[in-house]
């Protein structure tokens, strides 16, 4: 009787105490390369508070992650767009509920080497560069030298809010590079004097450099006063309301703990 009481008394005082009573499940996060940086160091804290807590966080692209959730592949899909009306009809095909919520806000930075003497664009310059209408640094009062653009894949929610924000939906030049994820961006933009791509403000480094658009230079306060131009909400999606440990996941990044994580990582904070 005793034993029996002591397992009755433990769960009650752990809730009363505030002791995650699901941590133990396995949580799997999908999608979205912004957002990645986020999860991943949200999921090595939560798991460092909840010892039993078991989170795994996977890359892919935004589009990557809204499929994973539909196909019941993962539990919370990472996005830096909003998920589609299509998507939503899909999901309700399959019986699926999907919910949104922000967990951050970001810009997206167009980004040139270095060198690149260009301190800002305006959006239609970015535009006619993105759809073929520049070819050449000096349309824009940069030196004689050629543009190398460099763009997001389809799958990528970067893609879909840059050619939203900029390029009012129309397609991009033929012979854009195309890089499967903001690092892969950065990195291509670093190595190649007369590129040009975009990146999210997590992803800004001393081997890019940032460009103002409008007149505005992306940042934390441009983000948060509306100021900058080309700005967006970072989301997780799950399929019905949240419970157990993704719950506790989520009510976590968005404390106040779980945003001082997203500023750690050089995105813009809900509070």
């Amino acid at each position: 009787m005793k034993t029996m009481m002591k397992l009755m008394v433990m769960p009650a005082l752990a809730i009363a105490l505030g002791a995650p009573a699901f941590a133990g499940q396995k949580v799997v996060l999908e999608g979205s390369t912004t957002v990645l940086p986020i999860a991943q160091r949200a999921a090595e804290d939560f798991m460092k508070l909840h010892k039993d807590a078991d989170i795994s966080v996977r890359g892919g692209g935004s589009g990557v992650g809204i499929a994973s959730i539909l196909d019941g592949a993962c539990d919370i899909a990472d996005s830096s767009r909003a998920i589609q009306p299509e998507e939503v009809a899909e999901g309700k095909k399959r019986g699926k509920d999907i919910k949104p919520f922000v967990v951050a806000m970001d810009g997206i930075a167009p980004v040139v080497h270095p060198s690149n003497p260009v301190k800002g664009l305006t959006k239609e310059q970015i535009k006619n560069i993105y759809t073929g209408k520049f070819s050449n640094w000096s349309e824009v009062g940069g030196p004689d030298l050629k543009i190398v653009v460099i763009s997001r894949d389809s799958s990528s929610g970067t893609f879909e809010a840059f050619n939203e924000l900029v390029l009012n939906k129309e397609k991009v030049r033929a012979d854009a590079i195309m890089q499967a994820s903001n690092q892969a961006v950065g990195s291509t933009v670093s190595r190649t004097r007369g590129a040009i791509g975009y990146v999210g403000l997590g992803y800004l480094n001393a081997s890019i450099k940032a460009l103002s658009v409008n007149g505005v230079m992306p940042s934390k306060a441009t983000v948060l006063n509306h100021k900058y131009p080309v700005s967006r909400p970072l989301y997780m999606y799950t399929n019905g309301k949240p419970a157990g440990t993704a719950k506790q996941f989520l009510d976590f990044l968005k404390s106040k703990a779980g945003q001082k994580i997203v500023e750690a990582e050089g995105f813009v904070g809900l509070k």
